[in-house]
């Protein structure tokens, strides 16, 4: 292994890579999974930069009807005038995406073990070229 450059070095930790006696510093490839597994996928989710509360949690926004001259689509009212204070952990508007987001229940219908490609039904975390996590 010295002397080799990867573009991606990832440590896993898990008991099931002991028990089936793979070496230290081995390579793990698509083999170890077959059609019709349930896998978990993991990853990046896409950052989608500064969202409003509407797009970021699904908050309704104001009334439309009878000529409304404000933004509809604000968070309304964010305190309560009992703790005359905006409370912690307060859905507000910000940064959406970017976070570490995981997919499961996703079912393999194909493995080519020439190319150690994996392809599943359904959508997975990321932007395109992303490094993923696979769990069976």
């Amino acid at each position: 292994m010295k002397g080799k450059e990867f573009r991606y070095l990832r440590e896993i930790r898990d008991n099931e890579l002991a028990i089936n006696n793979y070496e230290l510093g081995g390579k793990i490839d698509v083999a170890i999974f077959k059609e019709g597994d349930k896998v978990s996928v993991s990853g990046i989710s896409k950052g989608k930069g500064f969202a409003g509360g509407v797009k970021r949690w699904g908050f309704h926004g104001k009334n439309t009807t009878h000529g409304t001259k404000h933004e509809v689509r604000t968070p309304g009212s964010v305190g309560s005038r009992t703790p005359s204070r905006v409370v912690k952990g307060r859905k507000m508007p910000g940064r959406m995406g970017g976070e570490r987001a995981t997919v499961k229940n996703l079912k393999v219908i194909k493995i080519d073990k020439e190319n150690n490609l994996l392809a599943v039904r359904g959508a997975v975390p990321g932007r395109k070229g992303i490094l993923l996590e696979i769990r069976g």
